[in-house]
């Protein structure tokens, strides 16, 4: 019994024994998977807007089979928050974050990236990452924290794919902010919450043993028989 990693931009060196990495779920990915006799599947990254993202109903339809379904970072940690009172699983600081409400969109974790045929590679910084480096930035005393609350606001400014780093500390030059910060926030290291959180997952996956998820019964919605026949087909 396998099982299936989603994953994509947010982790490109994927080590899990016995696991199938696939590339980020779209609509239907999940659905097909629940077909496969597989035991577990962990989302981390999802299509959004090439493709239609993964459904909720799929997820309940593979815990309703039996199957196992985690979520972390990214996509998978979005989903996670809004269905673990169902059964799916959710790790890491991005997964809480959300339960909790403290991020609420979607394009907190987006992120634009190359095409899967040169690794998902991405080019540019999600919103969470650059909020859980500021954050951190602040406690190591990179930047104060009325700067790291100026820096934070004008990162959610522009669309997710124009998000980085250096196009932050340009803004936050731009908004004349202290100039001996930003030059120390651009040579710090920058941490990826994302990754740390997939890893995690992995890391979790590894040591837990399997365990029947509770199963939700899914009504089979007009919508959803046509999810599950085309998905058939492909």
């Amino acid at each position: 019994m396998k099982t299936v990693v989603f994953v994509g931009p947010t982790l490109r060196d994927v080590s899990l024994v016995g696991a199938e990495v696939r590339p980020p779920a779209g609509v239907g990915d999940v659905l097909r998977a629940s077909r496969e006799g597989i035991a577990r599947i962990a989302i981390i990254d999802g299509y959004f807007e090439r493709m239609a993202a993964v459904w909720h109903k799929e997820i309940l339809v593979a815990l309703e089979r039996g199957i196992e379904v985690w979520g972390a970072a990214s996509m998978g940690a979005l989903r996670a928050a809004e269905l673990d009172v169902y059964g799916m699983r959710g790790i890491g600081a991005i997964y809480r974050a959300f339960k909790r409400g403290d991020l609420t969109n979607d394009d907190e974790v987006a992120v634009a990236h190359l095409p899967g045929e040169v690794g998902y590679r991405p080019v540019s910084d999600a919103l969470v990452n650059l909020r859980d480096g500021l954050a951190r930035a602040a406690r190591a005393g990179i930047v104060t924290a009325r700067t790291r609350d100026q820096l934070v606001e004008l990162a959610r400014l522009p669309f997710y794919r124009e998000r980085s780093w250096a196009r932050l500390i340009n803004d936050g030059r731009a908004a004349g902010l202290p100039v001996h910060q930003l030059a120390a926030l651009e040579a710090w290291p920058k941490p990826d919450r994302k990754a740390d959180d997939a890893r995690l997952l992995l890391r979790t996956l590894a040591r837990t043993p399997l365990r029947t998820p509770r199963a939700p019964k899914v009504p089979r919605t007009w919508a959803l028989r046509q999810l599950e026949r085309l998905s058939r087909r492909s």
